[in-house]
């Protein structure tokens, strides 16, 4: 984890401006250090000066005691510095107030404005004290000895601050720009991989839902059979016992397309794993891309597995079990047969058996027209049925119901991007009409 931002500034420990302690420990050693500087430098400044030399004491304190705002008021301890240049004093409050200046977020014009100043004070001062000295002394050396020296001596006292002022404080933008560049890609990082568990867990919601109502197809249909068929059978168990063995018959086998049916999902539930097994650690730059991928193969093994079940094929012979189990049904075609995509087929199935069953549940008896048509871009099935018979209301073999029925089918065709619509008819009978399109 970086420090960087809110938490950088969180870690901030020091008095007043300081960031940290041993910064402010740091400006207090160097304010007392040229505050001693300058007293001892005031003496000959206030003798010159023809003034006390306890006010030149004092002076010098006060002005070698601006260092300690070095990190506040950078600017302002260069001033102090290039004011008491003309009484030789503050070497040190120049040197550091200089690399101060520079290392600081400070606009470059200000900078190369005030390290001028300094240079331009610091080479007159030593031009005139330096010919003075040697008019006192009578050398020897040629004239050009007075400028050469003052210049060399005002740019060793103000280009190497500078200069290592402007590093440092490059440097130091430097590292902060890569901290909060770091700090920004972990928190990329993490929102990546919060938003790929949220895919993950919205396709195994989808594929929960799936699975929800491939088992409430099956097992809402073919019991329904099997119960109606049960129904019939202990009806006529006595009266009729061919009819009674055909219809054990037919709960024998409708019990065993269920089962097989059951089985065939669970199959596909086993072939993807139990997603249990121990993985290794990985660094944090590698979730959002795993957990992605995990998103992506959870998707495709959903959508993998809508592809197994029925097809349209089948649809003549489920209208048959309907029928074997009483129910008066016609069934029309319309258009020329041919092959769709599986979950095209598999969802029209589905609309139909679904449909079936609730005519079993709710409208037993009731005579039932069953219509699928093909058409250029789409197909498109129908189930409706009439008014039960006067009597017949309820199923003798009181068949329970969920409730999901019609909101399974709209799921599947919706997802499909086709249209489902569901009602009672004028004639007091139930339509469930479906159009999926062909791709």
């Amino acid at each position: 984890m970086t420090t960087t931002g809110e938490d950088h500034v969180a870690v901030r420990g020091g008095p007043w401006w300081w960031d940290r302690r041993r910064g402010a420990v740091l400006d207090v050693s160097l304010a007392a250090v040229s505050a001693l500087e300058c007293a001892f430098e005031g003496v000959p400044f206030a003798r010159e000066a023809g003034i006390p030399p306890a006010v030149g004491v004092v002076f010098g304190l006060l002005a070698g005691a601006v260092l300690v705002v070095r990190r506040k008021w950078p600017v302002a301890v260069v001033l102090v510095a290039v004011a008491i240049t003309p009484a030789r004093m503050g070497f040190l409050l120049g040197v550091v107030g200089l690399y101060t200046l520079a290392a600081c977020e400070v606009p470059r014009r200000i900078i190369a404005s005030l390290a001028g100043m300094s240079l331009v004070g610091t080479a007159i001062v030593t031009f005139v004290r330096v010919r003075q000295d040697l008019a006192r002394g009578e050398p020897t050396l040629g004239d050009w000895f007075v400028p050469f020296a003052a210049l060399t001596i005002s740019l060793g006292l103000t280009a190497p601050p500078v200069l290592l002022g402007l590093y440092v404080g490059a440097r130091r933008r430097l590292m902060e720009s890569l901290r909060e560049r770091a700090d920004s890609l972990e928190r990329e990082l993490q929102l990546l991989a919060e938003r790929a568990e949220e895919r993950a867990e919205w396709a195994r919601n989808e594929e929960r839902t799936r699975i929800a109502r491939e088992m409430h197809d099956v097992v809402a249909h073919r019991v329904s059979l099997m119960v109606v068929h049960a129904a019939a059978l202990q009806a006529v168990a006595r009266k009729d016992p061919e009819k009674a063995v055909r219809n054990a018959a037919l709960v024998g086998d409708m019990g065993r397309q269920a089962l097989t049916e059951l089985r065939e999902m669970l199959g596909v539930l086993r072939s993807g794993g139990d997603g249990r097994r121990e993985r290794p650690v990985v660094p944090l730059a590698a979730v959002g891309a795993a957990a992605a991928a995990a998103a992506s193969r959870v998707a495709e093994d959903a959508g993998g597995g809508a592809a197994e079940g029925p097809c349209l094929d089948e649809i003549g012979e489920l209208v048959g079990q309907s029928a074997a189990a009483g129910m008066v049904v016609d069934l029309s075609v319309e258009g020329e047969a041919r092959a769709y995509a599986p979950e095209v087929e598999q969802t029209a199935y589905r609309v139909v058996q679904e449909a079936l069953t609730n005519v079993h549940k709710h409208a037993a008896g009731a005579r039932t027209r069953v219509r699928l048509a093909h058409r250029g871009s789409e197909i498109a099935m129908q189930v409706e049925n009439e008014p039960p018979p006067k009597g017949a209301s309820a199923s003798s073999a009181r068949l329970p119901s969920g409730g999901n029925g019609l909101v399974g089918m709209r799921e599947r065709v919706v997802a499909l991007g086709g249209v489902f619509v569901s009602g009672p008819t004028d004639a007091g009978g139930f339509r469930v009409s479906a159009v999926i399109p062909a791709s």
